[in-house]
């Protein structure tokens, strides 16, 4: 529950449903105290008639025939009883005898009687409902005689709930929880269509521009964002035909300096200007992979990790590198080959280079919840601070700060490892190995 509100469009849901019931029960409520209090003021002119007309009925009679007339005479809530004496009685008008007076005149004597226990048989009537169950009135006649009028005042209870009225609570409730959700899913598709244009972004910056269609602020959202990713696009393409450019103009001038230090008569002199010579081709080189990195035009396909595996692994001891790999097959990502082929070339390169050797694995990540796969290069080095576990994948940093390429490289190899997990949906992680080395983690989402 907690997560269907932290989303946008179960917040939106929520306010949908429970807005449109507070207001549909808001509405019920007022409407129904409407109807209630109509009813109740007919039945309380209906009862001051009954009242009015027997009163006047009364009245015309000699006093000799009332009592057969009383006894004939449909009186619904009404008892009436002949008295002799209506004085003393000193309790205010209520709003019936006001009202009753109003009707009458001031030809009749109206008084309000106090009553006697027997006269209410429903000692919690006034207590349920707010209004007294009856009222004693005395009524003085024009011939001097008077009467004893109780007179039932009843107040029906809230109508029950019947099976029609419930079955049509429910469809009402269903209809509104299915507009909600139609509303919800309509305002938030775009938002979950830009976040996905987003991501693909990240993964792959040739990916083909939005559709610019939609209402008018999604229509502008989107064609703003199709401008970012042609002017990111275009960046990264400049940038990566600049250093192309470098590095096929230093070509030239580079090979011309190597063979003119072939001439130097000094030996040890032209090995160290033909070694700073090397590191500078190597620095042009790994300058250039790490742009071309972050803009591949390769494209993604369906690839067995343990193949990839087992062919990385042999190059590298075709190469005289300490390397091997545990096969395991059943891991398939879909990946660019050539550029992951870089990132774990890259990974093992350091493994050697600072660990004497490098164990690869493969393995299945149960931490993160997600269907991701874990390639695991181990070596046997010093390891790497914690501290400095993430700069390491900053361009350009390297522990080492001396500037032999034997011992500190150029600081893009981890740099181009990780550019290429994250097109990949992936992400490039290390920890130090208690018994010593450091494990570099490769994680990348299965194929679904």
């Amino acid at each position: 529950m907690k997560s269907l509100f932290s989303s946008i469009s179960g917040r939106i849901f929520a306010i949908l449903l429970f807005g449109i019931i507070g207001s549909t029960v808001l509405t019920w409520w007022l409407s129904f105290g409407e109807r209630q209090k109509a009813i109740a003021q007919f039945r309380d002119s209906h009862a001051l008639d009954r009242a009015e007309q027997l009163i006047l009925a009364l009245n015309a009679l000699p006093p000799a025939s009332r009592e057969e007339f009383l006894q004939n005479a449909p009186r619904i809530g009404l008892r009436v009883k002949t008295m002799t004496n209506l004085d003393g009685s000193t309790l205010p008008d209520s709003p019936y005898v006001t009202e009753l007076k109003e009707r009458l005149g001031t030809e009749f004597k109206i008084l309000s009687l106090p009553q006697r226990p027997e006269d209410c048989p429903k000692p919690g009537f006034e207590r349920r409902t707010g209004h007294k169950p009856c009222e004693a009135i005395g009524i003085g006649l024009h011939d001097g005689s008077g009467l004893r009028i109780l007179a039932q005042l009843p107040r029906n209870p809230l109508p029950p709930m019947r099976p029609e009225f419930l079955m049509d609570l429910l469809m009402f409730l269903v209809s509104i929880a299915l507009l909600a959700v139609i509303v919800s899913r309509m305002t938030i598709r775009p938002l979950k269509t830009l976040a996905q244009a987003a991501t693909d972004l990240g993964h792959d910056i040739n990916h083909p521009p939005l559709a610019e269609t939609g209402a008018t602020e999604i229509l502008q959202a989107t064609r703003a964002f199709n401008a970012m990713q042609n002017r990111i696009r275009q960046h990264i393409q400049q940038r990566t035909h600049m250093l192309a450019a470098i590095t096929h103009d230093l070509q030239t001038p580079l090979t011309r300096l190597r063979l003119r230090l072939e001439k130097v008569s000094d030996m040890e002199l032209r090995d160290k200007l033909i070694e700073d010579l090397s590191n500078m081709q190597a620095m042009v080189k790994e300058g250039l992979e790490l742009a071309r990195s972050m803009d591949s035009n390769e494209a993604f396909q369906p690839l067995d990790l343990a193949s990839l595996l087992d062919s990385v692994c042999t190059d590298a001891n075709d190469a005289g590198q300490d390397v091997s790999c545990e096969k395991q097959t059943g891991y398939t990502v879909m990946a660019r080959p050539q550029s992951l082929r870089r990132a774990l070339n890259n990974l093992i390169d350091n493994a050697v280079k600072y660990g004497h050797y490098a164990r690869l694995h493969i393995e299945k990540d149960h931490t993160s919840g997600k269907r991701l796969v874990r390639i695991i290069v181990r070596d046997g080095g010093p390891g790497i601070p914690v501290e400095q576990q993430t700069r390491v994948l900053e361009p350009f940093f390297r522990i080492e700060t001396s500037r032999s390429r034997d011992s500190g490289g150029t600081g893009l190899g981890l740099t181009i490892a990780q550019n290429i997990a994250q097109q990949h949906g992936g992400n490039l992680s290390m920890r130090n190995l208690t018994e010593g080395g450091l494990e570099v983690s490769l994680s990348l989402p299965l194929k679904t």
